[in-house]
């Protein structure tokens, strides 16, 4: 069994990823459109071509509810962002991870990081959770959000009223 055959096949037993009809695997743990494009073999087990990890991540304007945002407002969020995600592929052990792509396509910002073989699943969704976490820091206050930003509020919320209580108890 080559190696790349063996990553496929940690994706397909790891809880946080489920196989697309594409032969992509999509992380189950966020609210975002997550993949991993698995490296090819060719026939002789040489890899061909390179695997990458991309997310999809919704523009400020995009989530927030009943207003447009600014432009000023969303150029400078998305700026910020960009620097933020700019060292995503450090989090990932793997050592051929390179710096991510990251563009703005419309209402997403999509962000791709390369290796030249297939990541493990750890270091995958340590992309994905680092993308993840990075956008949500970069909400701005005084807005009403949708989906999936008003679920992230929320859930940080009820982790911080959680962590209240256990400190208040330990007290």
């Amino acid at each position: 069994m080559t190696d790349e055959t063996r990553a496929r096949r940690s994706f397909e037993t790891h809880d946080a990823f489920e196989r697309r009809e594409t032969g992509e695997f999509v992380a189950t743990t966020t609210p975002f459109d997550a993949t991993v494009r698995t490296a090819d073999e060719d026939s002789d087990g040489e890899t061909d071509g390179d695997a990458a990890v991309t997310v999809r991540l919704p523009t400020l304007d995009a989530v927030v509810a009943g207003e447009t945002v600014a432009e000023v407002v969303e150029d400078g969020w998305y700026e910020t962002l960009e620097r933020r995600l700019d060292d995503v592929h450090t989090v990932a052990r793997a050592e051929d991870a390179v710096p991510p792509e990251i563009e703005r396509e419309g209402a997403e910002v999509v962000l791709t990081v390369s290796f030249s073989t297939t990541p493990t699943p750890e270091d995958a969704l340590a992309v994905v959770e680092y993308a993840e976490g990075t956008w949500v820091q970069g909400i701005v206050p005084g807005y009403d959000y949708r989906e999936p930003a008003a679920g992230l509020i929320d859930r940080a919320r009820q982790n911080y009223d959680d962590g209240e209580e256990g400190t208040r108890e330990r007290r």
